[in-house]
């Protein structure tokens, strides 16, 4: 079983509804993202089709859409929409107490 290393991010409010954060870290920028419904998810904040900084992209539903080239990519796994292929590295997130965690894994 995998174990993650839980940093603090910030308050799930610190994020915008419909928007992301950018949390930089030694394996590079990772975007975290809220929606609607307050839900958080966390990808690597590059499209797997040019690099396109998806915190920057447009949220809508549980998806993200890259502000270059409008590929879709699903928050919960980072998979481009069909008929698009690639996937952005997910990560895991959790809220307590209002707060966000990002989980990464050990070096």
């Amino acid at each position: 079983m995998s174990q993650e290393n839980w940093i603090e991010v910030g308050a799930v409010n610190d994020i915008p509804q419909l928007g992301a954060r950018v949390v930089e870290t030694n394996n590079g920028n990772i975007g975290v993202f809220r929606t609607a419904n307050d839900e958080i998810f966390a990808l690597r904040d590059s499209c797997p089709h040019k690099g396109g900084p998806l915190s920057q992209g447009i949220v809508h539903g549980k998806r993200v859409t890259c502000p270059l080239h409008n590929w879709v990519l699903d928050l919960e796994s980072g998979e481009a929409a069909a008929p698009d292929e690639g996937c952005a590295a997910s990560y895991p997130t959790k809220v307590e107490n209002g707060r966000v965690f990002l989980g990464l894994k050990p070096n």
